[in-house]
């Protein structure tokens, strides 16, 4: 998929957490921040969500079968 900026409604959409849930996540540094777009406006980068969502889906691989990475 191509790389493009991905706004909060299609975030929540693609990792199931609501705005607060990813927010307090982004506090932790357990989340990708999002990137300013303007004055009020920010995104984040499909990429990055794409890798966090992957190491989410490698995560629970290696708790089910005993492993860690």
């Amino acid at each position: 998929m191509a790389q493009s900026l991905l706004r909060l409604p299609v975030v929540i959409g693609r990792v199931g957490y609501s705005r607060s849930q990813i927010y307090a996540l982004i506090a932790c540094g357990k989340f990708p921040a999002p990137c300013p777009l303007g004055a009020r406006a920010v995104a984040w980068d499909s990429d990055s969500i794409d890798e966090w969502i992957a190491a989410r889906i490698a995560e629970g691989a290696a708790k089910r079968h005993g492993t860690s990475e």
